[in-house]
């Protein structure tokens, strides 16, 4: 397993972290603690969560996610001093959150931080997340952006300040952003050139597969030269770009054929099926999964620094943690351009 730094931080993480957001409503706590067994002896030292999984969030689930890392932290005390714990504040909106007041006042976060902390079973979070924005932005597959005088730009230094605080009691050690876009990205580097007192931003989470690469068009430059990680999610587009839906199949217990097809329908179009027949075709010329293609063409992209991997099963889990072990040549690479430049994004 090789491992990069964390933004500016001396933090390295595996090139694979382990997500978790199906631990609590697909998986079990056996097997979320089976995936963590495998994902460590493989050296994944990154763990990602958050306090409203799992998903599909509902009040019932909310917390079990980070319950069940917590449970295997106590149940293997020994492992989390080489464990780079990641978990996400929710933004507004979801009323059995604090009644959805998000990340503000500041007292909504450190009673989130609190909560975390105590069903993690840890003393402090390593890489501390906003999971998205107070403002009105494009997300989870809305594009248009309408802009609101009275959505919450300046709420940011407040709570950045309010995480620098909780930084500051070692609580936290380093902050990310979630679902969040390039003019976040740079108030947020802004406000801590203006203010020391403001902490860093070290990473942002997006959503980043061969069918939504926005991240390399309004993103990327701002990452590499601000030395700011991508930490993408959904590598695969839901399991889509491993080929298991195309012509149309709903295999027995997947995300779209459960609960997902209704909240992911940018996923499911003619343009994304005719991409997806395109990349799989191309795997299986050269005799390659399609899934560890799709993930290794991530992996080795400049501003990525840990490629967020999920599984239901024991067998997804391996062939996404072998991908880190492919190089893709240049004319495969050359032939992924190929494919995209004729129809790109389509499942944005």
């Amino acid at each position: 397993m090789k491992y990069n730094k964390l933004g500016k931080t001396a933090i390295k993480v595996s090139r694979i972290c382990l997500g978790s957001m199906t631990w609590g409503y697909q998986n079990t706590e056996q097997d979320a603690h089976e995936q963590l067994d495998y994902a460590i002896d493989q050296g994944v030292n990154f763990i990602d969560t958050a306090e409203i999984y799992a998903v599909p969030p509902s009040e019932k689930t909310y917390g079990l996610t980070e319950s069940y890392i917590g449970s295997y932290l106590k149940n293997h005390p020994g492992k989390r001093k080489n464990l780079i714990i990641a978990t996400k504040i929710a933004g507004p909106g979801v009323d059995y959150i604090r009644g959805g007041s998000g990340f503000t006042p500041p007292s909504s976060i450190e009673d989130a931080v609190a909560n975390s902390l105590k069903r993690l079973q840890i003393d402090h979070i390593d890489l501390y997340q906003l999971h998205w924005t107070h403002r009105m932005t494009p997300r989870f597959g809305i594009l248009d952006y309408h802009h609101n005088w009275f959505s919450q730009d300046d709420k940011l230094a407040e709570t950045l300040g309010a995480l620098g605080k909780l930084k500051d009691k070692g609580l936290i050690r380093e902050i990310g952003l979630s679902n969040e876009h390039p003019w976040g990205v740079m108030h947020c580097l802004m406000l801590h050139e203006r203010d020391s007192q403001i902490p860093r931003i070290q990473s942002v989470q997006n959503v980043y597969n061969l069918v939504s690469r926005l991240a390399d068009i309004g993103l990327s430059e701002i990452l590499v030269r601000e030395q700011v990680s991508l930490l993408p999610y959904s590598p695969l587009a839901g399991g889509l770009l491993s080929g298991k839906y195309q012509g149309g199949r709903q295999p027995e217990g997947a995300r779209f054929s459960t609960w997902g097809a209704e909240r992911m329908t940018r996923y499911i179009n003619s343009r994304t099926d005719k991409a997806v027949n395109d990349y799989v075709e191309l795997a299986r010329s050269q005799n390659m999964s399609p899934v560890q293609m799709a993930l290794s063409f991530v992996n080795d992209r400049v501003f990525v620094a840990s490629n967020i991997i999920g599984a239901t099963t024991m067998d997804q889990l391996k062939e996404c943690i072998a991908s880190e072990g492919i190089a893709l040549s240049q004319e495969m690479l050359q032939k992924i351009e190929t494919i995209h430049s004729k129809n790109p994004n389509p499942a944005v």
